[in-house]
């Protein structure tokens, strides 16, 4: 019994789009199914069919018209507005939708440059001025013009590494007196895709060897940046290290007598379970699996990508976390565009910068809708108390996308757990989602295998919970009704034991209800298959 179900649960289509000119097939209380939608529904579920009686046109245009009889019941006993449906439906509009709110040109894009900056590493320094995430206009103003006048104090000939260590409020650029760590003059080393933040990955590849960018803003505040080098990446490597936390000179003896021990042939793997003090690595011989240029902090970095050969092993070096030496594992080069464009879809996927690409839809969608802001109305902006105002004072229009008003009280529900941004901040991230929202609404107009995919699932989940109401529950539960239809078909079953068999009784009796069931909505309602349109489908799918 399922089996028919989900047969046609799959195949179920709707008419929102059928034009006036397709010939109608089937009318069932003057709701009419055209010729097309029951072939796309016949066509669909083909490869299900695994015998020529099975796929006769005849036998499934009744399971068709059955299929129908139950969705129109569910909705007439309301199925569709217990909670548990509406929540699964949204859940499934969301997933639904989601292909859609992505514009695959501008992820393409995504992809071929993700692609060179993988293929390509950049060498780069910065100076960082730190912004609040809430930071005012007249803030973000002030912190703007402090960058740019350290860009023109370079550009005029100061060293950017001396203003750096002086003025940048990334740590690592300044020297640090009570441990005697020099600053790294705001150099990051060789970088490449997906090692920074995006709108940094960007300026890096935007920015020409030599050049001093412009102040540009990321999620820690504004940067300017100059780009030392760029060249071709060496991929990714495996490498194993040994570590010395301790920074004294005691310390450099012990890492240089380690690698007294390397030069002497010993085993590096050995050496590292033996001596190392890197918990994570020690036991598993200081392996560290593959990583790229700029996972590691710098000077691990330089070190490991200088290693031309497998097996090479580093002179010892500092880092921040003590001495290491690093033995170079296993080479990874970078593979082709077409090797990698799937996996780099997923990373971009997975990324922060999959919100450019929404964004980009947004962008598109503005130029398409008619959008008005009303000022009168967004004056409620500038108000210190307002997610205090009164439900009954926020019934002004504050934006219409289209023909669809929305309203002051709609905003603040939106913001009203939203208090990590300025207000102007989140009127801009509301109207976005606004316009997002309208589209969604809209696309079972816009979007014909959208509409027909939504229409499907609706229809499938509501006749399942009919189904469960109707059919499994009563005949696994009812057991009176099981015991009586098992009496009434004793000439059918080899033996008087139901427990013996009760499986293929339970199957039985569910045919059995669901048959009578079917019957009893085929009698009220008024169900015409037009003979002629029939007729022609036949002839059809005989001559294919």
């Amino acid at each position: 019994m399922k089996k028919i179900v989900l047969l046609f649960v799959l195949g179920a289509s709707m008419s929102v789009f059928s034009q006036k000119k397709e010939k109608t097939l089937i009318t069932i209380d003057g709701e009419k199914t055209t010729v097309s939608e029951f072939k796309r529904v016949y066509e669909k579920n083909l490869d299900a069919i695994d015998n020529e009686e099975a796929k006769s046109i005849t036998n499934n245009l009744d399971l068709y018209i059955n299929y129908k009889l139950k969705v129109k019941e569910a909705y007439a006993i309301n199925l569709d507005t217990l909670p548990s449906y509406k929540r699964e439906m949204e859940s499934y509009k969301n997933q639904l939708s989601a292909p859609y709110l992505q514009d695959t040109t501008f992820i393409d894009q995504l992809v071929k440059d993700a692609y060179f900056r993988t293929k390509n590493q950049v060498k780069a320094k910065h100076i960082l001025m730190r912004l609040p995430r809430e930071a005012s206009p007249k803030d973000t103003l002030m912190v703007y013009n402090k960058i740019l006048e350290l860009r023109e104090r370079i550009i005029k000939g100061e060293k950017f590494e001396a203003l750096a260590a002086q003025y940048s409020e990334d740590r690592s650029a300044q020297d640090d007196p009570k441990t005697g760590r020099k600053g790294n003059g705001g150099s990051l080393g060789y970088f490449s895709a997906f090692n920074m933040v995006y709108p940094f990955e960007v300026a890096a590849y935007s920015t020409k060897v030599g050049e001093i960018s412009m102040p540009f803003k990321t999620q820690f505040g504004y940067h300017i940046m100059q780009v030392d080098d760029i060249k071709e990446s060496k991929g990714e490597i495996e490498a194993a290290h040994i570590l010395i936390r301790d920074t004294t000179a005691v310390g450099k003896m012990k890492i240089d007598s380690i690698y007294a021990k390397l030069n002497n042939k010993e085993s590096f793997d050995d050496l590292a379970k033996k001596y190392s003090e890197d918990p994570g690595s020690k036991n598993n011989g200081g392996k560290l699996g593959k990583f790229g240029a700029g996972r590691m902090v710098k000077s691990f970095d330089d070190a490991a990508f200088a290693l031309e050969n497998v097996s090479d092993f580093s002179k010892p070096f500092r880092s921040q976390f003590g001495w290491h030496i690093v033995q170079l594992l296993k080479k990874h080069p970078i593979k082709s565009f077409d090797e990698m464009k799937v996996e780099l879809k997923e990373k971009i996927k997975k990324s922060s910068r999959m919100q450019l690409s929404e964004d980009a839809v947004v962008n598109k969608l503005k130029k398409e809708y008619t959008i008005i802001e009303y000022e009168e109305a967004k004056k409620i902006l500038d108000r210190k108390n307002l997610r205090a105002i009164p439900k009954d004072s926020l019934q002004h229009t504050i934006i219409s996308i289209n023909d669809k008003n929305i309203t002051q009280e709609t905003f603040i529900n939106y913001i009203r757990n939203r208090r990590h941004l300025a207000v102007f901040k989140l009127f801009e991230m509301f109207k976005d989602d606004q316009i997002l929202t309208y589209y969604k609404e809209n696309l079972i107009y816009t979007e014909p295998e959208y509409a027909y995919t939504l229409k499907e699932y609706e229809d499938g989940l509501l006749l399942f919970e009919l189904m469960q109401e109707k059919i499994w529950t009563k005949s696994s539960n009812d057991s009176i009704g099981l015991q009586k239809f098992f009496k009434s078909q004793e000439d059918t079953y080899t033996t008087t034991d139901l427990d013996s068999i009760k499986g293929q009784v339970i199957n039985d009796y569910q045919n059995f209800l669901d048959k009578n069931w079917i019957a009893a909505l085929r009698k009220k309602s008024k169900v015409k298959v037009s003979k002629k349109e029939l007729k022609k489908l036949i002839k059809f799918y005989e001559n294919k």
